[in-house]
């Protein structure tokens, strides 16, 4: 699964490990991406969105229609 949310377009962040001696090392921050099903009632089917921990409560906020009316204004696919 890739590290990126579909809504808010969250990707992972690159930085260093830093160890007591100082050494640094490469890393990855992934953001908190969760695959979820949603029923969207204007299209009568259920879509499965890849969303970050912060997008899956805006969601709940703005509602399904909207969330995927904006993933599909910035180009995504549902």
């Amino acid at each position: 699964m890739s590290a990126h949310c579909q809504l808010t377009g969250a990707r992972p962040g690159f930085g260093k490990n830093v160890s007591h001696s100082h050494r640094r090392t490469p890393r990855r921050f992934d953001p908190n991406v969760q695959r979820k099903r949603y029923w969207l009632p204007g299209e009568g089917r259920y879509v499965r969105l890849t969303l970050s921990a912060r997008a899956i409560k805006a969601v709940d906020a703005i509602g399904v229609e909207a969330a995927v009316a904006r993933i599909r204004a910035r180009g995504g696919k549902v």
